[in-house]
Order: C-alpha cells, then sequence, then structure tokens
C-alpha cells in the first residue's frame, strides 16, 4: 500500500517539492529505465558488491527517487542502488515517486553527481557552472543545494579561469585543489603555467607553491597581483554586472579583467533578444 511521505535530509530535501507531489512505495525494478543525464557510465564493482552486501545485511536506506513516464519510470537519483538490487536479484525496489518537470530532473542528476566523493575538483567546478548557466540561479543558490558554503563554490568556479594545460593537470590529479585556487589567484596566465609546471616537477606542497607565487608577484607585480586584489576585482566587475543586469533585466556575467573580457546576457526568446537589443541601442 502507498503512502504519502517526504524525505529528509539529503538529495531529496534539495530540490523543492510538495507534500501532495510524492509518493514513497515499492516499484518493480524492471519498469525503472535509467536517466540519459547521467554523467557517471562506468561503475566499479567493488563498490557495488559492498552496496549490495550492505543492502542484504541491513536493507536499503535510502529510496531512489524516480518520476512516471508513460507506463513506467524514470530513474532521477539512485543508479548504484537501483544496480545492486539488480544484481542481488531483487524484483522490488523502494522507490520516492515524484512529479518532476525535465528541468528539475536534470538539477537533481547534477546535485547527485557533486555529491559524489569521487569527483575531481574541477569536474566539481564544471557541475557548479552547469547548474548555474543551465538552470540560472546564483552561487549562493547553488551552496545551499549542495550542503557547501559560497565560498566553497565560489573558489571552486574559480579552478575554470585557470590556462586549459592548467586544468589537464588538475584534471589528471598533478595538481589539487589546494594548488589550483593558488594558482588562480594569479593574473598572468603564463606565469599560471609556469608555476604550475614547477609545482608538478619539483613536487611543491601547497605552502611551497603559495610561496614561490609571492616570490613571483615581488619580482613582477603586473605579471602577479595577489588574491586579494583578485577578490577586488571580482567583486569590483560583479558590481558592474548587477548594475546592468537592473538596466536589462536579464542575467548579467562580465568575465575577465577591468582592461579585457567578455559580457554575457542572457535571454528567452527571439522576442527577449529583439528587446535587448533595443535596450543597448536605446531605441
Amino acid at each position: 500500500m502507498s503512502k504519502k511521505r517526504a524525505l529528509g535530509r539529503g538529495l531529496g530535501a534539495l530540490l523543492p517539492t510538495g507534500e501532495d507531489k510524492e509518493i514513497l512505495k515499492e516499484i518493480p525494478v524492471k519498469d525503472i529505465r535509467p536517466n540519459s543525464r547521467q554523467a557517471r557510465l562506468v561503475f566499479e564493482q567493488g563498490a557495488l558488491d559492498e552496496l549490495a552486501a550492505s543492502i542484504e545485511e541491513v536493507g536499503l536506506v535510502q529510496p531512489v527517487v524516480v518520476r512516471k513516464v508513460g507506463r513506467g519510470y524514470e530513474l532521477v537519483s539512485g543508479e548504484r542502488r537501483l544496480r545492486a538490487f539488480k544484481q542481488l536479484g531483487r524484483t522490488l525496489i523502494p522507490a520516492l515517486i515524484r512529479d518532476m518537470k525535465d528541468q528539475e530532473v536534470a538539477a537533481a542528476v547534477l546535485i547527485e553527481n557533486i555529491q559524489r566523493e569521487d569527483l575531481n575538483p574541477l569536474e566539481e567546478a564544471t557541475a557548479y557552472r552547469r547548474l548555474i548557466e543551465e538552470h540560472e540561479i546564483t552561487q549562493e543558490d547553488v551552496a545551499r543545494r549542495v550542503g557547501k558554503s559560497r565560498s566553497a563554490v565560489t573558489n571552486a568556479l574559480r579552478l575554470l579561469s585557470l590556462p586549459l594545460q592548467v586544468q589537464e593537470m588538475v584534471g589528471g590529479g598533478l595538481l589539487t585543489a589546494g594548488h589550483a585556487r593558488t594558482l588562480a589567484g594569479l593574473e598572468n596566465a603564463a606565469k599560471q603555467v609556469e608555476l604550475a609546471q614547477k609545482t608538478v616537477a619539483a613536487g611543491l606542497s601547497v605552502r611551497g607553491l603559495e610561496e614561490a607565487v609571492r616570490l613571483a608577484g615581488e619580482k613582477d607585480p603586473a605579471a602577479g597581483g595577489s588574491k586579494r586584489t583578485r577578490a577586488a576585482i571580482d567583486q569590483h566587475l560583479n558590481g558592474l554586472a548587477k548594475e546592468a543586469a537592473r538596466f536589462l533585466g536579464t542575467k548579467v556575467a562580465i568575465k575577465g579583467t577591468p582592461e579585457k573580457g567578455r559580457i554575457e546576457i542572457r535571454y528567452r526568446s527571439a522576442e527577449d533578444l529583439e528587446r535587448l537589443i533595443r535596450a543597448l541601442l536605446d531605441k
């Protein structure tokens, strides 16, 4: 017999839902189709074996989340749990059935991926950016939904401003998130690459890299720049972006430095685009 129930903390608490839009019940495993938005394609067998053993011993701690699609269901979160149930030969699985729109499903999948422990710093930052750009939410919204501080989200996003060569070192595990954040405090891309290569070659710790960055700034202040200077620049550009957003009535982002960069202006339809063009041309 099905009954209505709201999930507690965790993924279920991160997306807005009404109590009348979710039902907890056991459903046939065969009726659940995978989510095409799932980024994870490879599942470690050892981890699945451990999860299956845990389910066998104590049961499923958290139900999977699905939505009704046609005569069956689409998985929203809980791919590993579903695979473990299949591995155990179970025919029914506890599921929270939610009435969710496509955009809500996409956000839920992104959030679940962010909460994985095996994401590298660059993958995490990219997921944050996707949440912000695809779902038009703020860094504060992202922080609240994934259970992290806003500063953690902001620092992660700064990694995406690093040169591609440095990003590859981070993605490949040659540099840690701490190294990357330190390099992001420099404004000169060539200096970022140079110090990244030096860090890898010499096996510098984060503290060692911080000292190298400090010395680089002393030798060539124009090429370096402290974290405090970068923060002041970001604050200035964010202020300009907010002012432009109020004037245009849409989201505006300014990326770069006061000297050069790019401005991104969001529009939602052909009519909205025409409105923005007229506003920019003051017609």
